[in-house]
């Protein structure tokens, strides 16, 4: 979800932290009160920050997580998803997505316009 977004979906943030929790991740740094924020990255050309929803471990391995809300700046969303890919596949961490229901078609609709359909989403 893009930066200007997450203060109106905070709900499912946290919602999805609960989940993550519950399956087994620790270490978790999100965007949120109580919990340390996730590293940025500065995109050089444009200036904006990538920073991803949520960073997580488990058994040893990093996971990026970043959540799939529908939204009008698919643009953004779909650059965002690019680099964490990249960034993940660079240090052997892990990528991935989380969506709920009502956005599940307009996540696989970005997943399949960026070649990334090898990416199953987090359906909670």
């Amino acid at each position: 979800m893009i930066n200007l977004e997450k203060l109106e979906n905070r709900e499912f943030l946290e919602k999805s932290i609960h989940h993550l929790e519950a399956t087994g991740f620790e270490n978790i740094k999100a965007d949120l009160e109580g919990y340390e924020c996730p590293k940025s990255y500065l995109r050089k050309e444009s200036g904006n920050r990538i920073t991803p929803d949520i960073v997580a471990v488990k058994n040893g391995m990093k996971y990026f997580f970043d959540i799939s809300l529908k939204s009008e700046k698919s643009r953004l969303l779909k650059t965002k998803w690019l680099f964490l890919d990249a960034l993940s596949r660079m240090k052997s961490d892990r990528f991935r997505i989380i969506t709920t229901r009502g956005h599940y078609k307009f996540t696989d609709k970005l997943l399949e316009e960026i070649n990334l359909t090898n990416k199953e989403p987090i359906k909670i």
